[in-house]
């Protein structure tokens, strides 16, 4: 008889086990190290057993063979394993994934076959789901969608059974007002010296922070007055992985507005190393790591109290910039083209981009920030 042991695993064998639905399901654990299912789950724990003796027979005098990197389906979380594993994303999407898988999808699918998932499970799960929180339901199922979707591509199942109407989509987003001037101004005044530069950087060039803190010396070029993105930073549990900017379009040279040209050399010359490698806003502790989210928070949040704002985020600092670079005159073109931005419609008026309208929309920006400073005697804006 077949080793068999339920909920933990043995190696050189396989196990086998009672599902939800009462059938069971056995497993093989290959030459490999893996876990392979039975194509089919079984009436009885019997018929199971006999099965993964078969399979270990085959196993033993080395007739067995694995199948060939092909998906096996099993239950949703032994396929949500493999799925994840197969995954070309960022890392924070693959954070995101594995959040939503723990917290919200395989609490109440996990234990069952993908191939027994049915539009009913799925709409009664998603009802389930506290409606508190519409981002967060939305985007938990979206991932449920996505991992199915593989599941059809690769003949695991048939047909989706997420058919939801606007599931993926938040019915409540949340609407971001952009700084004023004045904000900013107050803003950058309650910010410590080795952190201005950081805001004015976000607002006035529109960069995401992942952007802005992978900054080095060799990506800020005031002679020809540009900083070049070519690379982003993501924290992923208590290690900074650096890689591609979030989309192709994300790799630009952004015209920097000549009014901050002075402001970005002093802080060269005053907080950041020696190297062209050089971070522009290190970690405090050590010049050579990145800066994390926690500090920007330490420093930030104070800066928006202090200007009535408590409400905005870093990011709506890109959101603001945006807005100013608009007033300035930048068509949708310019606006995609500066901050990075990729989308179907886009890309189509993204091409018609004039050249050298970087350099008009930069000197707009000083222009408006003079006619700011003359008002205020704010000289950082």
């Amino acid at each position: 008889m077949a080793k068999v042991v339920t909920n933990r695993r043995v190696k050189g064998s396989g196990r086998c086990r009672q599902l939800p639905s009462g059938r069971w399901q056995a497993k093989i654990k290959g030459t490999d190290d893996i876990y392979y299912p039975a194509p089919q789950t079984f009436i009885t724990k019997m018929d199971a057993e006999a099965w993964l003796a078969a399979q270990l027979r085959d196993l033993k005098i080395g007739q067995w063979e694995a199948p060939n990197n092909q998906a096996q389906s099993g239950t949703l979380a032994e396929y949500s394993v493999y799925w994840m594993g197969t995954r070309n994303v960022r890392p924070r999407v693959l954070i995101e994934y594995q959040r939503d898988l723990t917290n919200r999808i395989l609490p109440d699918l996990g234990d069952v076959l993908v191939e027994r998932i049915t539009p009913v499970m799925v709409n009664r799960w998603f009802t389930k789901q506290d409606s508190k929180h519409p981002s967060a339901r939305a985007h938990a199922y979206d991932t449920l969608r996505n991992m199915l979707n593989t599941a059809v591509d690769e003949d695991v199942i048939a047909v989706n059974p997420c058919k939801i109407k606007g599931a993926s989509k938040s019915s409540t987003p949340r609407k971001s007002r952009p700084a004023t001037l004045d904000e900013v101004g107050v803003m950058v005044d309650h910010m410590p010296d080795r952190y201005k530069s950081m805001l004015l950087i976000a607002v006035w060039c529109g960069l995401r922070f992942g952007e802005i803190t992978e900054l080095r010396r060799k990506d800020v070029d005031l002679d020809d007055g540009v900083i070049r993105i070519r690379r982003a930073v993501v924290k992923v549990g208590s290690d900074f992985i650096v890689g591609e900017t979030k989309s192709e379009a994300g790799v630009r040279d952004v015209d920097v507005p000549p009014h901050l040209f002075g402001f970005i050399q002093t802080h060269l010359d005053d907080h950041v190393a020696k190297g062209s490698d050089a971070l522009l806003f290190p970690s405090m502790k050590d010049p050579a790591r990145h800066m994390s989210q926690s500090t920007l928070t330490k420093v930030y949040y104070p800066a928006r109290e202090a200007a009535g704002r408590p409400d905005l985020r870093w990011h709506d600092l890109r959101h603001t910039g945006a807005t100013l670079a608009a007033v300035a005159g930048a068509t949708l073109a310019d606006l995609m083209e500066r901050l990075g931005h990729s989308t179907v419609q886009a890309a189509m008026i993204y091409q018609h981009a004039a050249q050298g309208r970087g350099k008009e929309i930069a000197e707009k920006l000083s222009g408006i920030a003079r006619v700011q400073a003359e008002k205020t005697a704010a000289p950082h804006l």
